[in-house]
């Protein structure tokens, strides 16, 4: 999410192989700050997909599972690993995310 060089943003994108891929960024490991969240929708919303945003403080819904597996690319954000992967544990979501690699 670099607005002078999007470079990496569209390869990802393109790695898809999908028209409009479903982008859901995950800024947990850096406690899902407002600005964060808004440089990612500058810079998804520039590209060619559907990008949303994944948050375990404020989730939009409880059914995590279905939100996350109906993406093409989780984008996950830098900050405090430890602490993200504690959340992610809490709420289960290792077995989520290797669901999601299983599928592809």
């Amino acid at each position: 999410m670099e607005p002078e060089n999007p470079a990496i943003d569209r390869y990802i994108v393109r790695q898809t192989g999908k028209r409009r891929p479903k982008v859901c960024f995950l800024p947990t490991a850096s406690g899902d700050p407002d600005s964060y969240i808004l440089r990612f929708y500058q810079a998804f919303l520039k590209l060619d997909c559907q990008p949303s945003v994944f948050s375990v403080f404020r989730p939009l819904t409880a059914d995590l599972a279905g939100f996350l597996l109906e993406k093409d690319v989780l984008y996950v954000g830098g900050g405090s690993t430890r602490a993200m992967l504690a959340l992610w544990r809490e709420f289960g979501l290792p077995e989520i995310f290797q669901q999601a690699l299983q599928q592809g």
